[in-house]
């Protein structure tokens, strides 16, 4: 198996190229989706947020209001700290047992975000991160997300910054254009993964 760290910071487009790789072929696991899962009505996960930022981060459903949540602890470091010491535990445990599940011979993705803030790039073979300058950032999660400029500048902030991210990188894919800039970017990224996996089992 190769292991293979993908990151970005909010905005860059790592989704995207996450799911052209899970059409290559890779066996991708997304702690996004992770952590939306360990939160979900009935986990320890949602008990635990609820008891440390109170029962008004629920929906009337009884599902995590993640939008507002957002807005509280994107404006604070430490009730971001609070959240992540919730959070991040569940998905490191979830994320390994997903890892530990890929078959032997598959070139296996985790699809992180905060994989510098974490630490986490020296349990990975290859890191490939996602660039795309901030400004391109701002500009996409304001049309895309209809986040507020005050918002996205804040989500990143809390977030590593774009040369600690390329400082970590084995490979860089380069998204600050249309999205069928990505298709050679893509190809050529599956091309090397695919040649290192080789080289491994040789």
């Amino acid at each position: 198996m190769l292991k293979v760290a993908l990151t970005g910071g909010i905005g860059s487009g790592k989704s995207e190229v996450s799911r052209r790789l899970a059409a290559l072929g890779a066996v991708v696991v997304d702690a996004d989706k992770i952590a939306r899962e360990v939160v979900e009505p009935g986990t320890a996960g949602l008990a635990a947020v609820v008891a440390e930022f109170g029962p008004e981060v629920l929906r009337e459903d009884g599902t995590l209001n993640r939008e507002l949540l957002g807005s509280i602890v994107f404006a604070d470091s430490g009730r971001l700290a609070a959240l992540n010491g919730i959070v991040h535990p569940l998905v490191g445990k979830r994320a390994a047992e997903l890892q530990d599940a890929a078959p032997a011979d598959s070139i296996m993705v985790y699809d992180v975000p905060l994989l510098v803030e974490n630490g986490l790039a020296p349990l990975y073979e290859v890191v490939v991160v996602v660039d795309a300058p901030d400004g391109v950032r701002i500009e996409r999660l304001m049309k895309n997300r209809g986040m507020s400029e005050v918002d996205a500048r804040a989500r990143l902030a809390a977030q590593a910054s774009r040369e600690a991210r390329l400082a970590a990188a084995d490979l860089v894919i380069p998204n600050d254009g249309p999205l069928d800039a990505l298709d050679a970017h893509i190809t050529a990224l599956w091309q090397a993964l695919q040649a290192r996996k080789a080289a491994q089992s040789a």
